[in-house]
């Protein structure tokens, strides 16, 4: 990779602020690699396949949207209320509401491809079977050279699948496979085995466990090629006047900057262990509470390849776009000339003594 231009300010060398900068982004499958324009996506549940975001950004221009998350038929989701306020972030309960695979694939998908965007689509099932016959019905759906083009080729809409393991907003709390590293690994190494070869397979990891890393190990063993930290922690509110809790069943998913530490803090734990050699490295997704660059740029400084802009999108649409601008800046500002430049820098700092 070139460095980026450079120009003497004042005796001293900066940056070209003018200076193109590197932003893509590089996934592996195990037939092949799939190179995203940006490492900076939407994060799903918040825009469903793309549509309302079209009309405020590019969406070619970046890495790829993540879709809401597919599972097999149609579901309403929780009751109402189900989405709160609160005064660090928001919580929802949707439940993985949707119209289902087939309604995705007939009438999602498609728009996805006829914008000429990238789709990370992100799959979950009630059980391990639902999860493979959701896998096989997407491959089926992709696995040719018709209007969707080829999986994971710079020409197919399809670049990667997103296992979510990790949502808290289902009625069983022990559909939260992400919470227990049998569990998680036997459903990514279901999904792994139905999907194409040529398409990584992504697992979602929940914050709300014990030790993340013994979680990554265990997805990783069974065949994960990337990671994508955190979803949502779970949270209750309460509405003092009624004396009674705020959503409808009680519990719902925390997102929005309060959350972006703890993101942080899971994406720098599992970046440390592939450093130390007890992981395999592979490429880290951050997500949670992304609203700028300089938030995006501290995931990618814990180790995270690229990062997902989620709940900001719902009061600025057009946030993707402008975080993967803002990002860039902070790569300039940094003298290098790739986002791959940027990635763990804050471990060589430590390492180096450079912590306060």
């Amino acid at each position: 990779m070139s460095a980026p231009a450079a120009a003497s300010v004042g005796g001293a060398t900066a940056p070209d602020p003018a200076a193109a900068v590197d932003m893509s982004v590089r996934l592996t499958a195990p037939a092949g690699t799939v190179d995203l324009a940006a490492g900076v996506l939407t994060a799903s549940g918040c825009a469903a396949a793309g549509r309302e975001l079209d009309p405020y950004l590019d969406l070619t221009t970046l890495g790829g949207v993540v879709t809401k998350t597919i599972m097999r038929g149609a579901r309403s989701g929780r009751p109402t209320p189900r989405m709160a306020e609160t005064p660090s972030g928001m919580l929802n309960s949707i439940g993985l509401q949707g119209p289902g695979i087939a309604h995705f694939l007939a009438h999602d998908l498609p728009w996805v491809a006829e914008r000429g965007a990238r789709a990370v689509v992100s799959v979950a099932g009630e059980d391990v079977e639902e999860f493979v016959d959701i896998a096989r019905t997407l491959r089926a759906a992709t696995s040719d050279d018709g209007p969707l083009g080829r999986p994971g080729t710079d020409g197919g809409v399809l670049a990667a699948v997103e296992v979510n393991i990790s949502c808290p907003n289902v009625a069983n709390r022990g559909l939260v496979f992400a919470c227990d590293p049998g569990s998680a690994a036997e459903v990514v190494a279901a999904v792994r085995a139905a999907t194409d070869p040529r398409v990584p397979v992504l697992a979602k990891l929940s914050p709300d466990v014990t030790d993340i890393v013994a979680i990554a190990r265990s997805v990783l063993a069974a065949g994960a090629d990337g990671l994508v930290m955190v979803n949502t922690l779970l949270g209750v509110a309460i509405d003092v006047d009624r004396g009674a809790p705020v959503l409808s069943r009680v519990t719902g998913g925390l997102s929005g900057p309060a959350i972006r530490p703890v993101a942080v803090r899971c994406v720098w734990q599992v970046t440390a262990a592939m450093r130390a050699g007890l992981l395999p490295t592979v490429p880290v997704v951050g997500v949670g509470g992304v609203r700028t660059g300089r938030d995006a740029a501290e995931l990618v400084l814990a180790g995270a390849s690229a990062v997902q802009v989620g709940t900001v999108t719902f009061g600025d649409p057009g946030a993707p776009a402008r975080v993967r601008d803002e990002l860039a800046a902070v790569v300039r500002h940094h003298g290098l000339g790739s986002l791959a430049g940027l990635v763990g820098r804050a471990h060589d700092a430590v390492r180096d003594g450079g912590h306060p």
